[in-house]
């Protein structure tokens, strides 16, 4: 996607730093149950998470963004419909999932520790809206490797943080912070039509 040259410059940047928080609130939201569930994480446990989920959100958009490309030189002229359609699709998924009453962020054990299986398939599951994310950016001009990154830090900042402050806080706000990452992405596909357009 082509943007006017005085937009791109303007918000570009500024643009990626909220996409990659808004990207780590539902990973945020399961980290906040886990921490719950665990009741006293500690710390390595906390960083251990934050790991494992940076890792794998920084890998499922370099990903998406690979199979995006094959497809670029096809949807040229609708790109930016594309990537509003993604972000929009996304972002009113978190927000209904967030809305649900009776759903429960992530399964609830009295344990000490989660097991890393349990963790990396949690994680891939939490990523799988990064992996779309980096599909509609293959039809933008962004630097994927430094968006990946982003999202990855992001991530691995949320996560630690949800682990360690969820006993106090509980899934009620993790579904709250989900909400929000849904509206964040919306918000972002307005941007990028608006931002054709104007």
């Amino acid at each position: 996607m082509v943007f006017p040259a005085e937009v791109t410059t303007s918000m570009n940047f500024s643009a990626l730093l909220i996409l990659s928080f808004g990207m780590s609130m539902d990973a945020f939201a399961v980290a906040i149950g886990k921490g719950a569930a665990l009741q006293r994480p500690q710390l390595r446990e906390a960083l251990r998470t934050g790991l494992i989920f940076g890792a794998i959100e920084t890998l499922t958009p370099l990903v998406g963004w690979s199979l995006g490309q094959f497809a670029t030189h096809f949807v040229a002229r609708w790109d930016h419909w594309i990537a509003f359609t993604l972000l929009c699709f996304l972002g009113g998924r978190m927000v209904i999932e967030g809305c649900r009453q009776h759903q429960q962020v992530v399964p609830c054990k009295p344990a000490t520790q989660h097991g890393v299986w349990l963790l990396v398939a949690t994680a891939i599951a939490t990523s799988l809206d990064a992996m779309a994310i980096g599909v509609s950016l293959a039809f933008m001009q962004v630097n994927i490797l430094l968006t990946a990154m982003l999202i990855g830090l992001s991530t691995f900042t949320m996560t630690t943080t949800g682990m360690l402050i969820g006993r106090m806080i509980g899934p009620l706000l993790g579904k709250r912070a989900e909400i929000l990452g849904g509206v964040v992405l919306i918000a972002i596909g307005g941007q990028i039509l608006w931002s054709h357009f104007a």
